[in-house]
């Protein structure tokens, strides 16, 4: 199924994510040609990783140098439309973590993120948009972890109580809760 197919066939579980499943395909069909590729400054596909142990009771987080702040894993797609492969690949290469599995090849949210201006590598890069395909993620705790130069400062396990507004914006928490959530179902 194509990655487009995929996001149509999305049954959106919250009234944001109906919302931003429109948005996204509206994105789609009017940029098709690079709707995958950073080179779009306005918006483009990205593909997250939210990772879980076995049951679900611990989350693997990385220290993102950007933010600033502990965040799931992630990246653009970069042309890649198998959306599920760079989910795994990213998460793999921001925290070393291996091995990686999809809990589900489907979809488990769909968001629009906002990214705000910032300096990359000395370069300007301006406020846009990821519209983000995330996927729920094992991992397991005993393999080494390594953070990714340039992209973040640690890497660690949290046990799933950290996801809480003391340690995360309002939009963190109610994004990973969701995320969390739906990994327990899937692992009950």
């Amino acid at each position: 199924m194509s990655y487009v197919h995929a996001i149509e066939a999305y049954t959106p579980k919250t009234p944001q994510e109906e919302a931003d499943q429109r948005l996204i395909l509206e994105y789609i069909s009017r940029f098709p040609e690079n709707i995958l590729l950073r080179e779009n400054q306005m918006a483009h596909i990205t593909s997250s990783g939210f990772v879980v142990n076995k049951n679900a009771g611990r989350v693997l987080l990385a220290h993102h140098n950007i933010r600033g702040v502990w965040a799931w894993t992630g990246g653009h797609a970069d042309g890649d439309a198998d959306l599920p492969a760079v989910a795994l690949r990213e998460a793999a290469e921001e925290t070393g973590a291996a091995p990686l599995r999809l809990l589900s090849d489907a979809i488990a949210s769909l968001d629009i993120l906002p990214v705000y201006g910032h300096t990359k590598n000395g370069r300007y890069v301006p406020a846009h948009l990821h519209l983000s395909v995330a996927y729920l993620l094992l991992g397991n705790e005993a393999a080494p972890l390594r953070p990714r130069a340039g992209e973040n400062t640690a890497v660690s396990w949290f046990d799933a109580s950290f996801i809480a507004p003391e340690n995360f914006s309002e939009e963190d928490v109610l994004l990973y809760g969701k995320l969390l959530s739906r990994a327990r179902a899937l692992l009950a």
